[in-house]
Protein backbone atom coordinates (compact mmCIF):
# COMPACT_ATOMS: atom_id res chain seq x y z
CA UNK A 1 0.00 0.00 0.00
CA UNK A 2 1.36 4.00 -0.60
CA UNK A 3 0.20 7.19 0.67
CA UNK A 4 1.10 10.67 -0.24
CA UNK A 5 0.78 13.31 2.43
CA UNK A 6 0.92 16.34 0.64
CA UNK A 7 1.52 19.48 3.49
CA UNK A 8 1.32 23.63 3.73
CA UNK A 9 2.74 25.05 6.60
CA UNK A 10 4.37 28.44 7.95
CA UNK A 11 5.11 28.18 11.31
CA UNK A 12 5.96 24.65 10.87
CA UNK A 13 3.23 23.20 12.94
CA UNK A 14 1.47 21.58 9.99
CA UNK A 15 4.60 20.00 9.31
CA UNK A 16 4.66 18.31 12.59
CA UNK A 17 0.86 17.32 12.04
CA UNK A 18 1.99 15.80 8.85
CA UNK A 19 4.80 13.85 10.64
CA UNK A 20 2.86 12.36 12.93
CA UNK A 21 0.27 11.06 10.01
CA UNK A 22 3.55 10.19 8.20
CA UNK A 23 4.99 7.95 10.92
CA UNK A 24 1.42 6.34 11.66
CA UNK A 25 0.90 5.04 7.96
CA UNK A 26 4.79 4.23 8.48
CA UNK A 27 4.31 2.21 11.72
CA UNK A 28 1.45 0.01 9.11
CA UNK A 29 4.13 -0.41 6.82
CA UNK A 30 2.93 1.87 4.36
CA UNK A 31 4.75 3.20 1.69
CA UNK A 32 4.72 7.18 2.26
CA UNK A 33 5.55 10.20 -0.12
CA UNK A 34 6.01 13.77 2.26
CA UNK A 35 5.59 16.18 -0.25
CA UNK A 36 5.15 20.12 0.52
CA UNK A 37 2.51 21.48 -1.50
CA UNK A 38 3.87 24.07 -3.63
CA UNK A 39 6.56 21.00 -5.09
CA UNK A 40 3.08 18.72 -5.52
CA UNK A 41 0.92 18.35 -8.70
CA UNK A 42 -2.22 16.93 -8.71
CA UNK A 43 -1.43 14.19 -10.39
CA UNK A 44 0.97 12.69 -7.80
CA UNK A 45 -2.51 11.96 -6.08
CA UNK A 46 -3.23 9.83 -8.84
CA UNK A 47 -2.00 5.83 -8.23
CA UNK A 48 -2.43 6.42 -4.28
CA UNK A 49 -3.86 4.18 -2.18
CA UNK A 50 -4.27 7.31 0.18
CA UNK A 51 -3.89 10.93 -0.33
CA UNK A 52 -3.71 13.14 3.05
CA UNK A 53 -3.65 16.64 2.37
CA UNK A 54 -2.56 18.84 5.38
CA UNK A 55 -3.28 22.80 4.68
CA UNK A 56 -3.13 25.97 6.84
CA UNK A 57 -5.42 28.37 6.77
CA UNK A 58 -4.42 32.07 6.57
CA UNK A 59 -6.03 35.14 8.22
CA UNK A 60 -9.48 34.93 7.68
CA UNK A 61 -10.17 31.82 5.59
CA UNK A 62 -7.53 31.93 2.88
CA UNK A 63 -6.07 29.05 1.91
CA UNK A 64 -2.40 28.95 1.53
CA UNK A 65 -0.94 30.82 -1.55
CA UNK A 66 1.62 28.46 -2.35
CA UNK A 67 -1.01 25.66 -2.70
CA UNK A 68 -3.54 27.71 -4.29
CA UNK A 69 -2.75 26.24 -7.81
CA UNK A 70 -2.39 22.86 -6.63
CA UNK A 71 -6.28 23.50 -5.09
CA UNK A 72 -7.64 24.79 -8.78
CA UNK A 73 -6.03 22.18 -10.59
CA UNK A 74 -8.10 19.30 -8.06
CA UNK A 75 -10.85 20.50 -10.29
CA UNK A 76 -9.62 19.12 -13.44
CA UNK A 77 -8.69 15.32 -11.81
CA UNK A 78 -10.22 11.95 -11.38
CA UNK A 79 -9.17 10.86 -8.07
CA UNK A 80 -11.57 7.55 -8.11
CA UNK A 81 -9.86 4.81 -5.98
CA UNK A 82 -7.91 6.78 -3.84
CA UNK A 83 -8.86 6.97 0.12
CA UNK A 84 -8.26 10.39 1.76
CA UNK A 85 -8.08 12.05 4.46
CA UNK A 86 -7.57 16.00 5.66
CA UNK A 87 -5.97 17.58 8.76
CA UNK A 88 -4.24 20.79 9.29
CA UNK A 89 -3.69 23.42 12.31
CA UNK A 90 -5.26 26.30 12.98
CA UNK A 91 -5.83 29.23 15.42
CA UNK A 92 -8.81 29.52 17.57
CA UNK A 93 -8.02 33.04 17.36
CA UNK A 94 -10.12 33.24 13.70
CA UNK A 95 -13.06 31.53 15.64
CA UNK A 96 -15.67 31.13 11.96
CA UNK A 97 -12.53 30.62 10.15
CA UNK A 98 -10.55 28.24 12.23
CA UNK A 99 -9.11 25.88 9.82
CA UNK A 100 -11.34 26.34 6.88
CA UNK A 101 -9.09 25.43 4.66
CA UNK A 102 -9.01 21.76 6.01
CA UNK A 103 -13.24 21.69 4.70
CA UNK A 104 -12.43 23.65 1.60
CA UNK A 105 -9.87 20.99 0.70
CA UNK A 106 -12.45 17.92 1.44
CA UNK A 107 -14.99 19.65 -0.91
CA UNK A 108 -12.16 19.81 -3.44
CA UNK A 109 -10.89 16.40 -3.16
CA UNK A 110 -14.54 14.75 -2.64
CA UNK A 111 -15.40 16.88 -5.99
CA UNK A 112 -12.06 15.21 -7.64
CA UNK A 113 -13.96 11.56 -6.97
CA UNK A 114 -11.60 10.59 -4.27
CA UNK A 115 -13.25 8.39 -1.31
CA UNK A 116 -13.77 10.28 2.24
CA UNK A 117 -11.76 6.99 4.67
CA UNK A 118 -11.41 10.04 7.36
CA UNK A 119 -13.36 12.18 9.34
CA UNK A 120 -11.32 16.24 8.89
CA UNK A 121 -8.82 16.66 12.08
CA UNK A 122 -8.71 20.36 13.19
CA UNK A 123 -5.67 21.39 15.43
CA UNK A 124 -5.59 24.36 17.35
CA UNK A 125 -1.73 25.31 16.87
CA UNK A 126 1.21 22.55 17.99
CA UNK A 127 -0.85 18.84 17.67
CA UNK A 128 -0.87 17.85 21.64
CA UNK A 129 -0.86 14.45 23.15
CA UNK A 130 -4.91 14.83 22.35
CA UNK A 131 -4.32 15.54 18.86
CA UNK A 132 -1.81 12.81 18.38
CA UNK A 133 -4.42 9.80 19.81
CA UNK A 134 -6.73 11.97 17.14
CA UNK A 135 -4.48 11.37 14.22
CA UNK A 136 -4.02 8.06 15.18
CA UNK A 137 -7.32 7.00 14.93
CA UNK A 138 -7.46 9.50 11.73
CA UNK A 139 -4.74 6.86 9.84
CA UNK A 140 -7.23 3.92 11.40
CA UNK A 141 -9.97 4.99 9.50
CA UNK A 142 -7.55 5.49 6.32
CA UNK A 143 -6.42 1.95 6.54
CA UNK A 144 -9.77 0.60 7.37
Amino acid sequence: MNAIVVYATITGNNEAVADIIIDQLKSHDVMVTKSEISQTEVEDLQNQDIAVVVPYTYDNGSLPDEGLDFYDDLEFIDLSGTKYGVAGSGDLFYEDDYCVAVDKFDTALSNAKANKAAQNVKINLIPDKTDEAQLKKFVNDLLA
